[in-house]
């Protein structure tokens, strides 16, 4: 039953029998571009932030309850 279920994703997924070829790949350079790398932090610091004030706030407001 599992390969079936398996087989049943992959067929959803588009990906069942695919091989690439060599061609399918195409040149990427050796290092990321700085500037992705800075989004990329930028971002996880805004989500941490976001977090830990909701965290924050949901403590807060549960000891004002007490």
């Amino acid at each position: 039953m599992r390969l079936l279920a398996l087989e049943l994703i992959f067929s959803l997924l588009d990906v069942r029998g695919h091989i690439p070829r060599f061609d399918d790949f195409r040149p990427v350079p050796a290092s990321p571009a700085p500037a992705g790398i800075v989004h990329t932090l930028t971002a996880v610091i805004a989500v941490l932030a976001v977090l830990s004030l909701a965290i924050w706030a949901a403590v807060w407001v549960a000891i004002h309850l007490l």
